[in-house]
């Protein structure tokens, strides 16, 4: 198979400066779209989502490839071949309409079957909107989308093709991800998914829950009758609040307790409908189906922590230094010994799961962010031992590391004091 692009890696500085602007725009609105702790969260989760996505890409794609190889029906004109514009056009509009056609009913599938929901859960917790959301993505999700899109390969479409089109497809979905565009022209807003139908999607409205799953198109929910206007003001999040910003918990939890309420199903009918009936089914000994309650902006009560500005700061400011080595990461990592390149993403995982842990006020966090910054230091310099002067870099990287440890040791008591005011609240 050809060697494909990575556009989404790629697209990443377009990304930040989308959210710059979106957020440049709430401040001289006053409109409060963003908070410091909900968005690092989010861009959290997509920075794991995209290394997650360095490992599974190795698996997930084989059996694409595989059927592509040895079963495909027909082989439809193709990037890698001599066809003519015209027919690798047709091909490629035909496999738009496939991809958001099969993406819609894993989207759909995957808010409607409780096991798959938990991969997919992670991009719905944020109880904001805003253009960080559109990166908030679960790590493991690409594990189980992928069946999906099998029957593309059988139909003959070149794999360096689809995932071509299936980048540009999630992609397309960055920009609805926001509440500072109201509504499209009334044609726009009948084809294609817009911010007004998306906002419905996240939305934790009983009326708006497991509707508008499409990706580019709207045209599949209204064809399949999960299709809804936005009309009041849609409250944002889940159901169940996970109440946590550590990007591994956020991952996990939901998958957690489903697994122990399945543990605890009295016969086998239970505990298998328990996994493919709509999340939150259960038998009515444990507690039966909870109906959707009301909610409003008002009445729905934001999950929220409180940290100390200097702590702010400091995490904002380890969280761009993450970025800027974790692109890095994604642009080389496919060049990268196997054992090398699982040793910076375990070390991009611990940064983000202790900037979380921060997040929270958590004095564990703390104690694994020294330890972070002591093993973080010989993992810089040999990234960058290639760069022109690696003398230089020996030199900054440990000083960033002891400034770092300077700017983070006078906070351990009010996180101490933190953890012990939250204890005594929780008693």
């Amino acid at each position: 198979m050809d060697k494909a692009v990575n556009y989404i890696v790629l697209a990443i500085p377009v990304f930040f400066l989308l959210i710059g602007i979106e957020l440049l725009l709430d401040r001289l609105r006053k409109t409060n779209y963003y908070r410091f702790n909900d968005a690092i969260a989010n861009l959290s989760l997509g920075v794991g989502s995209q290394v997650s996505g360095v490992f599974l890409k190795l698996f997930v794609f084989i059996g694409y490839n595989y059927l592509y190889d040895n079963f495909r029906l027909t082989t439809l004109p193709g990037m890698s071949g001599d066809a003519p514009t015209w027919a690798v056009v047709l091909t490629f509009s035909a496999l738009f309409i496939g991809v958001d056609f099969f993406y819609y009913w894993f989207h759909r599938l995957a808010h409607e079957i409780s096991v798959l929901w938990g991969s997919h859960v992670v991009h719905h917790q944020s109880e904001e909107y805003n253009l960080t959301v559109a990166l908030r993505q679960a790590w493991l999700q690409g594990a189980f989308s992928w069946v999906f899109y099998l029957p593309l390969a059988l139909l003959g479409f070149e794999p360096i093709m689809f995932l071509t089109v299936g980048s540009f497809q999630t992609l397309y979905q960055f920009w609805i991800h926001t509440k500072a565009i109201n509504k499209m022209p009334a044609w726009f807003e009948y084809v294609l998914n817009t911010p007004s139908h998306h906002r419905v999607h996240h939305g934790v409205n009983p009326k708006y829950i497991d509707r508008n799953h499409g990706g580019t198109l709207i045209i599949f929910d209204r064809m399949f009758g999960t299709f809804q206007a936005e009309e009041e003001e849609v409250v944002f999040g889940i159901t169940g609040q996970p109440k946590s910003w550590n990007p591994l918990w956020l991952n996990f939890e939901y998958w957690g307790g489903l697994f122990k309420d399945v543990a605890k199903a009295r016969n086998l009918v239970d505990a298998v409908k328990m996994l493919v009936l709509k999340p939150g089914w259960k038998p009515d000994y444990l507690g039966g189906v909870q109906p959707f309650k009301e909610v409003t902006p008002q009445s729905f009560r934001k999950y929220d922590t409180h940290i100390v500005v200097g702590l702010a700061y400091y995490i904002f400011f380890q969280f761009v230094l993450l970025l800027a080595g974790a692109t890095g990461y994604l642009l080389v990592a496919e060049n990268l010994e196997w054992l090398t390149k699982l040793a910076f993403a375990l070390l991009i995982v611990i940064t983000l799961v202790t900037l979380g842990g921060l997040l929270e006020n958590k004095r564990w966090a703390f104690f694994m962010e020294i330890f972070r910054l002591i093993v973080a230091v010989p993992f810089a310099i040999l990234a960058l031992q290639s760069v022109s002067n690696p003398l230089a870099v020996s030199i900054v990287v440990p000083i960033i590391a002891l400034i770092s440890f300077a700017w983070l040791i006078p906070y351990h008591n009010a996180l101490k004091r933190a953890e012990e005011e939250s204890a005594v609240a929780n008693a």
